[in-house]
């Protein structure tokens, strides 16, 4: 695997938090949280920009390698945003009160410049968003010739929030 694209080496750390937990619940497994990432298409980017305001913008991504990848124009806010501080935070889950699983990973988006990399990813979002992306030298490119950066977050801490019965866990990850 390329730099920056290692899987990770052994399963997380679960911490089940009973304070914010209803009686007699129990976490759910990694595996769960992991297909609520690979299953998801759209993610509430939060980034941070130069001044220290925040930025949340809606984004597709791709669990790829145990890792979160987006793309983000080149002249996008959160491309700045991200070339500024790389920390940011990856929301998904559902818009529902009793039931399912909301996930928020927190890392370090690493910017992915490897072609052969860039042409998995490019044939993982043809394939699971419909989205064609050419691969370019470092990038890639939409039909509109636009360059569209391509970030990996690996997980650092990932919170799992159920909602059935509600439940709260803490994963984190050693690298």
């Amino acid at each position: 695997m390329p730099a920056g694209e290692s899987a990770l080496a052994a399963e997380p750390i679960a911490s089940f938090d009973a304070r914010f937990s209803e009686p007699d619940s129990a976490p759910p497994p990694w595996s769960a949280v992991r297909d609520v990432l690979a299953g998801s298409e759209m993610f509430w980017l939060s980034t941070v920009r130069a001044d220290g305001r925040p930025h949340v913008t809606p984004i597709p991504a791709i669990w790829h390698r145990d890792r979160l990848h987006i793309c983000t124009g080149d002249q996008e806010q959160k491309a700045r945003n991200l070339a500024a501080d790389p920390r940011c935070v990856l929301t998904t889950g559902t818009n529902t009160l009793r039931a399912g699983l909301d996930v928020v990973v927190e890392g370090e988006a690493v910017r992915i410049t490897d072609r052969d990399t860039l042409t998995q990813l490019a044939r993982l979002w043809k394939s699971e968003l419909d989205w064609d992306f050419e691969v370019g030298d470092d990038a890639f490119r939409d039909g509109g010739n636009r360059t569209g950066l391509v970030f990996a977050v690996a997980p650092r801490k990932v919170l799992a929030f159920g909602k059935n019965p509600y439940t709260q866990t803490r994963f984190t990850f050693s690298r």
